[in-house]
């Protein structure tokens, strides 16, 4: 069964939204410097990133919206791990109306807009595709286990109420922001996975999205 991975990879000086800062990645380390400290011939590297949460693919738990939600630490995995997955092609974005007759429930519903092909352009920032917030409430009501997008963000960034994080966030449905090389999944038969660190009083944190398809 193949594993298709749906995550950017995050490198130095990389920008994933527009106005927060780029990672650093750099040596703590060198493998060089390891040298005084082992014996003849043994070396290591011990490397250091310095980023905020949302960078690259990321996951949001509740607590990124929410000060009582439940932060990454307290998510389980059954909610981010192994789920049985489905994909909705939608190049403008989603509207309710393209959810009609879905069955949702407890399934990691991936929203392939095809934006991730602007992933490191300008024209990533801009004009993005987007969930409208009565598509979110269907999302909620229809008790996805979690939504994940290809797009700069779920929401539309010029809606400073964030009405798609509210509701779906509200709801308890983590949200993976960033993906990419979702035309390489069917509609469904697979199944999805995307954990990040267990970190306590954080909200968001970059994963290793991924799907293993024809089970």
């Amino acid at each position: 069964m193949p594993l298709v991975d749906l995550s950017h990879t995050v490198e130095h000086g990389m920008v994933t939204y527009k106005g927060l800062p780029a990672p650093l990645i750099c040596d703590f380390l060198s493998r060089e410097a390891s040298r005084a400290f082992y014996a003849p011939g043994t070396e290591f590297h011990i490397g250091r990133i310095d980023m905020v949460a949302n960078t690259g693919t990321y996951l949001d738990s509740p607590f990124h919206r929410y000060a009582e939600g439940k932060d990454l630490s307290q998510l389980p995995l059954e909610s981010l791990a192994h789920l049985e997955g489905v994909v909705l092609r939608c190049p403008q974005g989603l509207r309710p109306q393209q959810l009609q007759g879905l069955d949702l429930r407890r399934k990691a519903v991936l929203l392939h807009t095809g934006w991730d092909r602007h992933w490191r352009t300008d024209s990533y920032f801009e004009g993005h595709p987007f969930v409208t917030r009565e598509a979110a409430e269907r999302l909620a009501g229809a008790g996805a286990a979690l939504v994940g997008i290809d797009s700069y963000n779920i929401d539309d960034t010029a809606d400073g109420s964030r009405p798609t994080h509210t509701i779906l966030l509200g709801a308890e449905i983590p949200i993976c922001e960033h993906m990419t090389n979702l035309a390489a999944l069917p509609a469904a038969g697979f199944r999805f996975s995307a954990v990040p660190v267990k970190v306590q009083g954080f909200g968001t944190f970059p994963v290793r999205a991924f799907a293993l398809v024809g089970e």
